[in-house]
């Protein structure tokens, strides 16, 4: 693993349920607190807002969430140098820019750009959501394709890339 003192981004990817974000909590906490913990979820819902307490209850003391369903790039530049953080998530930043109908591409390459000159132990999570079938709407299938550039571009920037299968983490890069 790279020195997690100096700069270094871990991408964290695997489907639903598999385990990534609590695997990613567990390699932020092994460094030095305090944490952050950048969030893009949004609680549109009950089961959403379910989740993010679930998220939240098993984050200790020695964390800062900070709310990011927009402009994840801006909150990660004010982030101070060395700082240990916590992204989650990927596509759900993506799902909150494409119901906005922003210019996903531009966004996509903002973040893309932040993400290769990480500042300290950087962790992201995403899922992964090309090994489904096709979806049978144009929506999900932007969707699918966009995450897909997403995570192509984080990983190829990225020092460690991590697989979660049945909450067993993989090494891929």
């Amino acid at each position: 693993m790279p020195d997690r003192a100096a700069g270094a981004l871990t991408l964290i990817i695997g489907g639903a349920r598999s385990g990534k974000s609590a695997h990613a909590e567990r390699l932020v906490s092994a460094c030095p607190a305090p944490w952050s913990y950048i969030a893009t979820a949004q609680a549109y819902d009950e089961e959403m807002r379910e989740r993010i307490a679930l998220h939240r209850s098993r984050r200790r003391a020695g964390w800062t969430t900070i709310e990011a369903p927009l402009d994840l790039a801006g909150a990660i530049e004010a982030l101070p140098d060395g700082q240990p953080v916590l992204i989650d998530c990927l596509t759900l930043w993506l799902t909150n820019h494409m119901l906005a109908e922003h210019d996903v591409e531009a966004e996509c390459r903002r973040l893309a750009d932040v993400l290769s000159r990480p500042r300290g132990p950087w962790f992201v999570v995403s899922n992964e959501v090309g090994q489904g079938i096709v979806p049978e709407n144009a929506l999900a299938r932007r969707f699918r394709d966009a995450a897909g550039r997403l995570n192509q571009d984080v990983a190829a920037v990225a020092d460690t890339v991590l697989l979660m299968v049945a909450g067993l983490p993989l090494r891929v890069k």
